[in-house]
C-alpha cells in the first residue's frame, strides 16, 4: 500500500519536477557524474554507480567550486540527464547558482526531515512555486536499505547469483 504525504517546503528555484527519488546522505559534486550517462562516478560516494538522470535528487548540499558544479550539471542538462528537481537540507550559494542556470527546481526546509520522509525509489513531485513536495512512499512498512558502496553492490550481486 502506497502512502502519500504532502510536505511544505521553501522555494529556492521555482518550477515543477517529478520522478523517482534518489537519496544521498553525502554532498554531491555534479562534475563527478558521467555527462553521457548521468551515473555518479565518484568511487567513494554512497551513490557511486547510480544515475541522477530524471530523478528527484535528495541530498544534504552540493560540494566543490562553482566552475565544476556548473560545468557538471550543465553537461547533464545538455544530454537530458539532469535531475528533475532537487531537495536539499543545507543550501549553499554555488548550488543555487548552478540550479538557476540549469533551470532545475530547488527546494529546502521540508517540514519533515527529508532523509526520514523520502526514500530512494519513492515517487516525489516537487512544486517549488506552490512550496510543496508530494511523496508517494512505495515502501509501506520498512525501508529497504541501499548498498552504500560499489563493493557492497558487487557483493550483493555475487550473493544473489549464488542463490540461483
Amino acid at each position: 500500500m502506497n502512502r502519500i504525504k504532502i510536505l511544505k517546503c521553501h522555494k529556492i528555484i521555482g518550477g515543477y519536477g517529478e520522478g523517482e527519488a534518489l537519496v544521498s546522505h553525502e554532498p554531491i559534486c555534479f562534475y563527478l557524474t558521467d555527462p553521457k550517462t548521468g551515473v555518479i562516478r565518484e568511487r567513494t560516494h554512497e551513490l557511486a554507480g547510480e544515475s541522477v538522470a530524471s530523478k528527484v535528487l535528495v541530498f544534504p548540499s552540493g560540494k566543490a567550486s562553482s566552475v565544476v558544479q556548473i560545468d557538471g550539471l550543465f553537461k547533464l542538462v545538455q544530454n537530458s540527464l539532469a535531475p528533475k528537481a532537487m531537495i536539499v537540507k543545507d543550501i549553499e550559494t554555488v548550488l543555487v547558482v548552478t540550479a538557476f542556470i540549469a533551470q532545475i527546481p530547488l527546494v529546502d526546509k521540508l517540514e519533515e526531515n527529508p532523509f526520514e520522509a523520502i526514500h530512494s525509489g519513492d515517487l516525489v513531485k516537487v512544486d517549488a512555486d506552490k512550496g510543496t513536495a508530494t511523496v508517494v512512499n512505495k515502501t509501506s512498512t520498512a525501508h529497504v536499505p541501499r548498498f552504500s558502496s560499489p563493493f557492497d553492490r558487487h557483493m550483493q550481486r555475487i550473493n544473489t547469483r549464488s542463490k540461483d
